[in-house]
């Protein structure tokens, strides 16, 4: 039997590490999953079990390449960005994989925006909102200061999609995709490093930058593959919709933070838009991408709790509640100015409600979905702006919410709103980037499967 041409792509979450084969028409062939407990650092806070990953890598390409009905042509990796392997000349990590939530010193904090011209200034410079720990340049800023013996053996520190890489090319390089998000290193006026990057000598310690299509040859024993450099998962996530569609859209991300993505706006981000977590992006061919994000598939998680507790209900009951017009027209007329001005990016409007005066769990529900949905209408305004886009593409779970969908196209009269439904979009995002170094097809125009949902579907005011 003629073996299947494949690529294997690592894709690394918080909590899943997945590694899928993809064929040249873009269908999973083969896929596994791994979760490993987090270990702690030096000062006791939970981190990324980085030998443990390093170990799954090398084992789950050992156990491919034994498979006869494959053909591994190239491996790709997508993970989450916000975090910085450390590694000395000889290629092993100096320190932990430090988790992108560890509290910031408050000392250093204030000691980094005074001597660059403050917040507002190096936010708007950086396409980066003041965010702590998840600005990774800031993270390489505490090492020099705090451990400046382990910052001097430094070799190169690397984003961890381009560690992942390193691991199986031995070869380091930097992504534009990781250095441009939120990591506070990249000047976006510019189109370079920062001047606070090279003033504190972070530079010499950032391998080459490379662009995104780039392939290295494997060091990893196996048959002759390409190993390309790794990107940051929000942005390989957007890759098929950038192949797919070439007319303005917005992509609107949802899982535990729903993030709404405009590849189509190069404008500066404001003071304004920073301060309500709008950020930018680099997507793969190197352009800007204007973002901006809301935590609501946390809220919607945790005032689902809420909610079930409260009238005896299983949570899995919520999964398949259909959207109700009747119910929402009459929730928006009943409800008082005192929500007015009451919406806000970051204060939970249900979570103050008192649920004793809804009359069933049915209507809290619609209500709850109504409140985050109006949050939703001012975070993925900001990346409207322009009234270019006439296309809202959702993804993730909330694409798959009747409720949630019917509100948003509601809220957004004036633009066509698409539930999208894709199979492991971040993982074919990286298949395609490097998709001139293993597939003999032509790029694909058929992943993904849309579903419209209009404005006036069944909603009566």
């Amino acid at each position: 039997m003629t073996p299947i041409p494949v690529i294997a792509v690592f894709d690394v979450g918080k909590t899943n590490k997945k590694l899928f084969l993809f064929n040249e028409d873009y269908k999973i062939v083969y896929e596994r999953s791994a979760r490993f407990n987090e270990t702690t650092d030096e000062d006791g806070d939970p981190c990324e079990n980085i030998d443990s990953l390093r170990l799954s890598v090398f084992d789950s390409l050992r156990e491919i390449f034994k498979r006869n009905e494959f053909e591994v042509k190239a491996v790709n990796f997508s993970s989450y960005g916000a975090s910085f392997v450390y590694l000395d000349e000889h290629g092993t990590p100096l320190t932990p994989l430090y988790n992108y939530l560890k509290t910031y010193p408050e000392n250093l904090h204030e000691q980094f925006y005074a001597t660059y011209g403050g917040e507002a200034r190096v936010a708007r410079e950086t396409a980066s909102p003041v965010l702590g720990s998840l600005n990774s340049g800031l993270q390489l800023y505490r090492l020099k200061y705090k451990q400046p013996e382990v910052f001097e053996r430094i070799k190169y520190a690397l984003h961890l999609p381009q560690y992942l890489s390193y691991l199986i090319s031995g070869e380091a390089c930097t992504d534009l995709t990781s250095i441009g998000c939120h990591t506070g290193l990249w000047d976006f006026e510019h189109n370079r490093y920062h001047e606070w990057v090279t003033k504190e000598g972070l530079a010499e310690k950032l391998a080459p930058i490379c662009d995104a299509d780039t392939v290295r040859p494997a060091a990893f024993p196996g048959n002759n593959y390409s190993v390309g450099i790794g990107l940051h998962d929000s942005s390989a996530a957007l890759i098929p919709y950038l192949v797919s569609f070439t007319e303005p859209f917005v992509l609107l991300s949802t899982g535990t933070w729903t993030i709404s993505l405009n590849p189509f706006d190069n404008s500066p981000l404001t003071d304004e838009e920073l301060k309500a977590d709008c950020l930018n992006f680099i997507q793969y061919k190197g352009k800007p991408v204007k973002a901006s994000r809301l935590f609501a598939g946390y809220e919607y998680e945790q005032q689902v709790k809420r909610i079930a507790a409260h009238f005896d209900q299983n949570i899995a009951h919520y999964r398949t509640i259909r959207f109700n017009p009747d119910l929402v027209a009459r929730l928006q007329a009943q409800e008082t100015e005192k929500r007015t001005g009451a919406t806000s990016l970051q204060a939970s409007v249900f979570g103050q409600r008192d649920l004793a005066s809804f009359a069933n769990d049915e209507e809290a529900y619609h209500r709850l979905m109504l409140d985050i949905v109006d949050q939703q209408k001012i975070s993925t305004g900001y990346v409207l702006k322009d009234g270019n886009v006439k296309r809202i593409f959702v993804d993730g779970g909330f694409s798959k919410n009747s409720v949630y969908m019917h509100l948003l196209a509601a809220a957004f009269p004036h633009t066509e709103v698409f539930a999208a439904s894709m199979a492991q979009a971040t993982a074919v995002g990286a298949a395609l980037a490097i998709h001139n170094a293993w597939n003999t097809k032509p790029l694909p125009h058929d992943l993904l499967e849309l579903k419209f949902y209009s404005a006036t579907q069944g909603i009566t005011t």
